[in-house]
């Protein structure tokens, strides 16, 4: 009888962003959210070890959090919380923790022992990441199936989301990112922000990213935000969530392309070697 690593074919997905403020964690928790929606099981995971914050988006007060996987006998099963009933639940990290902003080797491999027992229940692993490039962020993007790039128009964006993708290409030789640009007016100002850093990788590195898609900026998301619901469930005809769930959409026929790959791969699979 065969035996496959990833019977499920769960996807893990790291959302991540070279600064922070561009909407990163919302747009995490959304895509999340709309890919529960479908009818998927969804684990959005906050691995925002210095600054944690989907907790506040959603109105939760977790008892446990990830720095409580290091303790004996705590299993990932114990931290978890579901946001919704039969397929959403949550893995709380912890905030202004900053040991965990640059685990060690060892560390890491405790953690993702005990994670890796609770992954294969679900469709989908969500990974938020910290902003810019601690070695916390790049060991876990690149241990990721999939890396999405939070950006926005603003040049600063641009340049860090660059030093992001540079990092990575030259640390682990990844070449694979899809990039989500949040904030724009429309579609035009999408096409044009991916294209300034799509120039950019090609012309310096000698690849381009993938555009994922665009998300609108949007009244309705900040209310959200201070209602702490997801936008999909508080605003689901707004503008910002259509483009949203549209992004869903695309990452969901990501996963069925790479059926096959995927049941042959870890959720999360180990740390690559860094490149010499």
């Amino acid at each position: 009888m065969s035996h496959t690593v990833n019977p499920r074919a769960s996807l893990s997905i790291a959302i991540l962003s070279g600064k922070g403020g561009v909407g990163k964690t919302n747009l995490a928790l959304n895509l999340s959210y709309a890919l529960y929606r479908a009818s998927h099981r969804v684990l959005v995971m906050d691995f925002d070890v210095g600054l944690a914050n989907i907790d506040v988006l959603l109105g939760l007060s977790p008892e446990k959090n990830l720095q409580d996987l290091f303790r004996p006998g705590v299993m990932a099963e114990d931290v978890m919380l579901a946001v919704e009933p039969d397929g959403f639940d949550f893995l709380p990290a912890a905030s202004g923790v900053p040991e965990l902003l640059e685990m060690d080797d060892d560390m890491r491999e405790i953690l993702f022992q005990k994670l890796n027992t609770a992954f294969g229940n679900y469709d989908y692993l969500m990974l938020d990441l910290g902003a810019g490039i601690s070695q916390t962020v790049l060991s876990v993007a690149a241990m990721s199936h999939l890396r999405v790039l939070v950006v926005t128009p603003e040049p600063t964006s641009l340049t860090d989301s660059y030093a992001v993708i540079k990092v990575l290409h030259t640390q682990y030789g990844i070449t694979d990112f899809h990039i989500l640009v949040n904030q724009v007016a429309g579609p035009d100002d999408t096409k044009a922000t991916f294209g300034r850093l799509a120039a950019a990788c090609q012309h310096f590195l000698g690849f381009s990213p993938t555009l994922l898609g665009g998300v609108r900026a949007d009244p309705a998301l900040p209310d959200a935000v201070r209602r702490q619901i997801p936008l999909l469930r508080h605003a689901p005809r707004s503008p910002a969530a259509q483009d949203i769930l549209a992004g869903a959409v695309k990452l969901h026929r990501i996963r069925q392309q790479r059926q096959e790959t995927l049941l042959e791969m870890p959720v999360l699979g180990k740390i690559p070697p860094v490149r010499k």
